[in-house]
């Protein structure tokens, strides 16, 4: 019913001028009364942004775009455009090393002490100068355990014979490599040459075997919800959307590994609404306004004291959900990605149309 009531809720406030969703605003008003936000598309609790004006008599000029790279080519080709984007952590890592981001005054955000220890100082923004993490979660399998109650938790179940015409891979270079590389036993990362053959070809073996439904992204959570597959490789948040539409759905992260991510917010070099930006972080940040998008995304939040308003006042056992709150054993196995240089890019992109073009 929640996902339900989101659904319509956001179709109305689609509709109306205060929360519109547009490449770019016609115009972008420069007034210490104004902050220009770039976000993902269904990535905040629209009641959120309607509460933050009314507190600060600022106005959220609210822009949506739909991949990291479309945003960052957004950023570079409007400056002065956006005051507050929210990418996710290599693209930060590549915006820090293109010196478009502005150091966070840290003292207009005390609300940032809320962060979970696991998350800061991150390997793409080491000390914490540029970005404060936004939402959070895993990469994995979201499987039917109506029918698969005992799944082997290894990504080698994504190569099995006997689920024909039943897998889902995620249509998206880095996690589909991702993945197979941790099957491999490499890095998420890896720049060498020959493993990434070798992934390629296991990818390739994948598909020729006919376990491979479809390679899709946002179409394949409620394609489980409707059991129309057993396996699917996907982001956690996705899976906790599907699970709590389908209580037979399950989800984990293979023993070999995976990626964990961060959508982070960052404030571009070319603000002209500084302070507004850090304004709005630091609202960001309050553990209610925190549990309030967390009500409304599904991902993990990480904010240690929304964690505590979840579990009291929305009575969730937020702490005990797997999904959610992997263990430490289990983050223990992750990386972040990182961001790989244009020629190593070519590479993974070269290599990911013959997987594609594989008949």
């Amino acid at each position: 019913m929640k996902n339900l009531l989101r659904a319509a809720l956001t179709a109305v406030v689609c509709l109306s001028l205060v929360f519109s969703c547009t490449a770019l605003a016609d115009s972008q008003p420069v007034t210490d009364q104004v902050v220009n936000v770039f976000n993902w598309e269904d990535y905040i609790a629209p009641e959120v942004l309607t509460i933050f004006e009314e507190e600060t008599g600022i106005h959220v000029n609210y822009m949506c775009f739909t991949t990291n790279e479309d945003m960052i080519v957004q950023v570079e080709a409007n400056p002065g455009a956006f005051d507050l984007c929210f990418p996710s952590d290599y693209i930060i890592q590549r915006m820090i090393a293109k010196d478009m981001l502005a150091e966070i005054n840290f003292d207009n955000v005390p609300n940032a002490i809320q962060t979970m220890d696991h998350l800061l100082n991150p390997s793409y923004d080491p000390e914490n100068k540029y970005s404060i993490p936004y939402m959070w979660g895993t990469v994995g399998i979201l499987y039917d355990a109506s029918r698969l109650p005992e799944p082997d938790r290894s990504w080698s179940i994504l190569w099995d014979e006997q689920y024909q015409s039943s897998i889902f891979m995620m249509d998206s270079i880095r996690d589909s490599f991702g993945v197979t590389l941790k099957y491999l036993g490499q890095s998420v990362n890896c720049t060498d040459i020959p493993s990434l053959f070798a992934a390629r070809d296991r990818l390739i073996d994948q598909k020729q075997l006919g376990v491979v439904k479809a390679y899709q992204v946002d179409e394949t959570k409620d394609k489980m919800v409707a059991g129309e597959g057993l396996l699917a490789v996907m982001w956690s948040g996705d899976a906790m959307y599907a699970i709590d539409l389908n209580e037979n759905l399950d989800y984990f992260v293979p023993r070999e590994g995976s990626n964990v991510w961060v959508d982070g917010a960052v404030i571009p070099k070319t603000t002209k609404n500084k302070e507004n930006a850090e304004k709005f972080i630091n609202f960001l940040c309050r553990p209610d306004i925190a549990a309030m998008n967390w009500n409304y995304i599904w991902y993990s939040t990480p904010n240690k004291g929304a964690i505590a308003i979840i579990e009291s006042e929305y009575e969730y056992d937020y702490t005990s959900n797997h999904v959610l709150n992997p263990s430490d054993e289990t983050l223990a196995t992750c990386e972040f990605f990182q961001d790989i240089s244009d020629d190593f890019l070519s590479v993974y992109e070269a290599l990911w149309m013959d997987v594609k073009n594989t008949k």
